[in-house]
């Protein structure tokens, strides 16, 4: 069973990997889709995707029901970039907390790019451009993230389920010439 869900969980990430290399490359983030989620073919977050490999969800979160936390995810979330988690860090005035640090554009697209094929790869025939709000929407209230970083977040998902992938893309094209947001 173990090497049937290594197999399955292999097939899992890289069609995952794929998808999101093709969306970094439509709109011209070339070294985003290349190393996008490399750390998941490391040991560390590997084995959990064996052990908890369902087909439907993230291994992660199998885990993270059974432990309480996920160790493949605190790995994942620490060494890459296109993940919010990635940018929470104390506030400058320690006395606010934990507060989201605004993110470069290059891993807001990432990040929107991830969402997308996540969708994909996991809702399957069921995907439609308005999957990756969907899972958004779930857990919106409860994030940190910088205010801006979860603007422009929003306005893209939103954009996707209303105007479709090749609008969408076309718009973060012109994002990426103009280099900001």
């Amino acid at each position: 069973m173990k090497i049937l869900n290594a197999w399955r969980h292999f097939r899992t990430i890289t069609e995952h990997k794929l998808l999101v290399m093709r969306g970094c490359f439509q709109v011209g983030l070339y070294k985003q889709g290349l190393l996008h989620d490399l750390s998941k073919y490391s040991w560390e977050e590997f084995k959990t995707g064996v052990l908890y490999f369902q087909g439907n969800r993230s291994p992660n979160a199998a885990e993270k029901d059974v432990m309480g936390y996920s160790g493949a995810w605190l790995h994942h979330k620490g060494r890459n970039k296109h993940h919010f988690e990635y940018w929470i860090d104390f506030a400058p005035d320690k006395t606010k907390g934990l507060i989201g640090n605004k993110m470069p554009l290059k891993y807001v697209i990432e990040m929107v790019m991830d969402r997308i094929a996540a969708s994909k790869v996991y809702k399957g025939k069921d995907y439609n451009d308005g999957s990756a709000w969907e899972y958004y929407s779930r857990a919106k209230d409860y994030i940190v993230i910088h205010p801006e970083t979860r603007k422009l977040l929003e306005k893209l998902l939103l954009m996707l389920k209303v105007k479709g992938e090749g609008d969408t893309f076309a718009y973060i094209r012109r994002l990426l010439r103009r280099g900001t947001y």
